[in-house]
C-alpha cells in the first residue's frame, strides 16, 4: 500500500495515512501487539512449510512409483503426473516466494519492489493457475473415458498437455504486461482491483464452473452405468474408482475459492490463511493419497516388487551359504589334501623312480 504525508500550516509533516496497519494489511481490530503477531506468523509459517514439504515428498514418491512401473505407463498417469508436478510448482513457488519477500527481516515490506520479488509473484501465480488446469484436465479426461469408450485416449493426451499447461502461461504473459502497464506497485502482491483482479481469477472460477458442469454430468453418467450394468466388471470398477478420486478433488478444490474469490484480499485475512496456506499446503499430499497410494493396483504392484526382491534376496543368501558351506566341508577338505598330496614333488620323483626300476 501507500502511505502519505501533508505538510502542515506549521510547516511540520501530519502523521502517515492510511495508518502502518492498514497499509501493510495487519489486522488492526486484533488484539495482538506486534511481536504477538510476529509469533503467531512464524509458528503459521511452521506450519504450512511442514505441509508443503510433506506434499513435495509424497509427490516426488508418487512419480517415482509411476515412472519406474512400465504397468502404470498410460494416459491416465501421466495425466495424474502431470498434476503432481504442478503441486510440486506450487510448494517450489511458496518457498521461493518466501525466501525473496520475507529473507530480510530488516526491509519493509510494503517498500519493497524488485524484479526478483515481482517475478516470484508472478512464478506463484502460475502455479496456482497449473493447479487448477490439471484438475479441469482431471475431469476432462474422466468424462471422455466415460463417454467415449471405444476411441482411443492416446490421441487427447498432447492436448491435453497443450491446454494444462499452455492456458496458465498465457493467462499470466497477460496478468504480467497487465501490472507492468497498468499497476506496476510493489512486488504485485498487494490488492489489486479492477481488470487485473479477474485475469487471474476469471480463468480460475471458469475452470471451477466448468470441473461443477463435470461433477454432475459425470455422476449422472455413472448412475446410468451401473443403473444398466453396460460397463461391466472391471471396466466399470475401473471406472468408479477414477471418479470417486476426481469427484471428490473437485469440490475439495474449487469451494474454498468460490468463497474468497468476490471479497476483497483483505477481508477475512486470518481464515483466508488457515484455508489457502494451512489446508492448502497439505493439498498436494491428497493427492499423492488418491491417486497413487491408495490405488489397489499401484499397493498390489509394490507388493509384487517387494516379494520379488525378498525372493532374489532369499536366493542370494541360500545361494551364499551353500558355496560356504561347501568350501569348509571336511569331504573338500580332505579331497584338497589328496590334491596337494598328488601334486607334490615327492610324488612325482617316487613315481618316476618306480617306473626305471621296473624298466
Amino acid at each position: 500500500g501507500f502511505l502519505q504525508r501533508n505538510c502542515t500550516q506549521e510547516a511540520y509533516w501530519s502523521e502517515p495515512f492510511p495508518p502502518y496497519t492498514i497499509a501493510c494489511g495487519f489486522d488492526e481490530g486484533s488484539s495482538k501487539g506486534p511481536e504477538d503477531q510476529k509469533s503467531y506468523y512464524s509458528a503459521f509459517w511452521r506450519v504450512y512449510t511442514a505441509g508443503y514439504a510433506a506434499s513435495v515428498t509424497s509427490l516426488i514418491t508418487a512419480l517415482i512409483v509411476f515412472a519406474a512401473f512400465r504397468k502404470f505407463h498410460c494416459t491416465r498417469n501421466y495425466i495424474h503426473m502431470h498434476l503432481f508436478v504442478s503441486f510440486i510448482l506450487r510448494a517450489i513457488a511458496v518457498f521461493t516466494k518466501d525466501a525473496v519477500l520475507f529473507a530480510d527481516e530488516t526491509m519493509d515490506h510494503c517498500l519493497m519492489s524488485t524484479v526478483a520479488c515481482k517475478a516470484a509473484v508472478a512464478f506463484f501465480q502460475f502455479s496456482i493457475l497449473a493447479n487448477f488446469f490439471w484438475l479441469l484436465i482431471e475431469g476432462i479426461y474422466l468424462q471422455t473415458l466415460l463417454l467415449l469408450t471405444f476411441v482411443s485416449d492416446k490421441q487427447y493426451v498432447w492436448w491435453f498437455i497443450f491446454t494444462g499447461w499452455g492456458a496458465p502461461t498465457a493467462v499470466i504473459f497477460a496478468w504480467v504486461l497487465t501490472r507492468i502497464n497498468q499497476q506496476n506497485t510493489g512486488c504485485w502482491d498487494d490488492d489489486e482491483n479492477g481488470v487485473v483482479l479477474w485475469i487471474i481469477k476469471g480463468p480460475i472460477l471458469l475452470t471451477i464452473l466448468i470441473n461443477f458442469i463435470i461433477f454432475i454430468n459425470v455422476i449422472r453418467i455413472l448412475v446410468h452405468k451401473l443403473k444398466s450394468q453396460e460397463g461391466g466388471g472391471s471396466h466399470s470398477s475401473h471406472f468408479v474408482r477414477l471418479a470417486k478420486s476426481t469427484l471428490l478433488l473437485i469440490p475439495l478444490f474449487g469451494v474454498h475459492y468460490i468463497v474468497f474469490a468476490f471479497f476483497p484480499e483483505s477481508t477475512g485475512l486470518e481464515a483466508r490463511l488457515y484455508v489457502e496456506l494451512g489446508l492448502g499446503s497439505f493439498q498436494g499430499f491428497v493427492v499423492a493419497l488418491l491417486y497413487c497410494f491408495s490405488n489397489a493396483e499401484v499397493q498390489s504392484e509394490l507388493k509384487k516388487q517387494l516379494c520379488k526382491w525378498q525372493y532374489q534376496e532369499y536366493l542370494n543368501f541360500t545361494h551364499k551359504h551353500k558355496t560356504l558351506s561347501r568350501e569348509n566341508s571336511p569331504v573338500n577338505y580332505v579331497t584338497q589334501l589328496s590334491l596337494l598330496e598328488k601334486n607334490s614333488p615327492k610324488r612325482k620323483t617316487s613315481v618316476y623312480q618306480n617306473g626305471v626300476t621296473s624298466v
